[in-house]
């Protein structure tokens, strides 16, 4: 398999970032308004090739190009510079501090901790990383369903999960990756108390 991130590569440099912010801007504008690319070089005289550049982020648009797009879009022009000036947030919780709460579905005995939280944010994508303690009160839960992707790394103890019309033995060190979208659960509670940490991405126009 052929991956095409790298986790520890450095970012581009400042300018280059920031045409990255503007192209998505103006993308995001032009489908919120149900435009093609077609409909928006004809509205500003911008070729559809040089628009593809700019909402690709492979080019530098001029000042006057960056005012015809505001101005077709309907938008103040600082409005194409938001992505780039907004904050980037990190969330840090130590031991023992996670949010512990009652997540939808969840039965008595499962206790869930919420490690952190981002809502909106550039990438598109909200996480929800949780941590997960089942004792030999817990129940289980075969049909549980949600949105987006999660992934399961098994922390303590031995658990058989269910995902779909499989069931997978899970071991300290074992890790789960599956479509959130089909029933899934903790089916057998094989050695306890276990711990896992699950982690939901979903996109945040779900």
């Amino acid at each position: 398999m052929n991956l095409n991130q790298n986790p520890h590569r450095l970012r581009e440099d400042r300018e280059k970032v920031l045409e990255i912010a503007i192209g998505r801007e103006v993308r995001a504008h032009r489908l919120q308004k149900s435009m093609t690319v077609a409909d928006l070089a004809q509205r500003t005289g911008v070729s559809i090739g040089m628009l593809s550049k700019i909402e690709n982020g492979n080019t530098s648009a001029s000042l006057t190009t960056l005012q015809s797009l505001a101005h077709a879009l309907s938008l103040p022009i600082t409005s194409l510079f938001r992505g780039f000036e907004e904050s980037r947030l990190a969330v840090h919780t130590k031991a023992d501090e996670g949010v512990e709460l009652e997540r939808e579905g969840t039965r008595a005995g499962h206790q869930y901790n919420l490690l952190g939280h981002i809502g909106a944010n550039a990438s598109g994508v909200t996480v929800e990383p949780y941590l997960i303690t089942l004792t030999t009160k817990s129940d289980v839960f075969p049909t549980f369903q949600h949105g987006g992707v999660e992934t399961i790394y098994m922390l303590e103890g031995e658990i058989d999960y269910r995902h779909s019309d499989t069931v997978y033995p899970l071991k300290p060190g074992d890790t789960l990756f599956f479509d959130a979208d089909a029933p899934h659960g903790p089916e057998g509670l094989v050695k306890l108390p276990a711990r896992y940490l699950s982690i939901i991405a979903y996109s945040q126009k779900a």
